[in-house]
């Protein structure tokens, strides 16, 4: 079905048949890992749209706000700037708290959406507030995908690595399998889910200003959901009932507003 894509999507002048300038063009941009995402998750509504491309050059959608914090502070500047000081301005800046809600509904929705998909199941590699944005709407989007990788890469990157510590069987910045310290190899099965990653980057988001009433339910949703380890193929369960949770308790509390 991705071939079929792929291949509709070579013929620009739609007369059925891929020349080679567009068999060239396509085939470039097959290199480009966060194209290839693109195409796969096009028909997911919180993954940037492909408006066209050139070549091996393309264009998305714009995501006007491009991460999920406004102010990130450079690392060459984090010794001398206060953590504090960067978490307040960033409330003080942050979306009115229901758009939060709805921003946060949406990023849970996308990781729902691609824990078994049509084209298998895509693990989050970087759960930063860089990688995750929203539009004029507050509705979430992607703002940048070359942090998620198909199970299948994740799996052939640990397949048969060495190891001496967890730390050597990581793909990305946080997609990390165990060591096996007697046979010094890693195991290929990733054990802090997608949901853990983006709960924890949600805590400061969304619990800032939060209704006094929803406050204590959502911080024990939270916490149960940030604890989230295992095996995916083990927890598949419990992975749907934590997320589900977590978007009812929002959704009760926004739908009136």
């Amino acid at each position: 079905t991705l071939v079929t894509r792929v291949v509709s999507l070579a013929d620009v002048n739609g007369d059925g048949k891929v020349s080679l300038a567009e068999a060239k063009s396509v085939w470039a941009l097959l290199q480009i890992n966060e194209f290839v995402l693109m195409v796969a998750l096009q028909d997911k509504e919180h993954a940037p749209h492909l408006l066209g491309f050139c070549g091996d050059l393309y264009v998305t959608e714009r995501i006007a706000h491009s991460a999920l914090f406004r102010l990130e502070v450079p690392g060459w500047l984090q010794p001398v700037f206060p953590e504090a000081l960067g978490v307040a301005l960033n409330q003080w800046l942050a979306p009115a708290w229901p758009r939060r809600a709805r921003i946060t509904i949406g990023l849970l929705e996308f990781v729902e959406e691609v824990f078994h998909g049509v084209y298998g199941s895509f693990y989050i590699c970087d759960a930063s507030p860089r990688r995750v944005g929203y539009n004029a709407k507050y509705d979430f989007k992607m703002a940048d995908l070359q942090s998620i990788a198909s199970e299948a890469t994740v799996k052939g990157f640990l397949r048969g690595r060495t190891c001496e510590a967890n730390a050597d069987c990581t793909y990305g910045r946080d997609c990390t399998a165990t060591c096996d310290r007697l046979a010094r190899q890693c195991n290929v099965e990733v054990v802090q889910p997608n949901l853990a990653k983006v709960c924890a980057l949600l805590q400061d988001f969304l619990l800032f200003g939060a209704p006094l009433d929803l406050r204590e339910d959502l911080e024990k949703q939270l916490r149960t959901c940030v604890t989230l380890s295992g095996l995916a193929s083990q927890m598949e369960v419990h992975h749907s009932l934590v997320l589900n949770n977590l978007k009812t308790l929002l959704w009760k509390k926004i739908s009136n507003t």
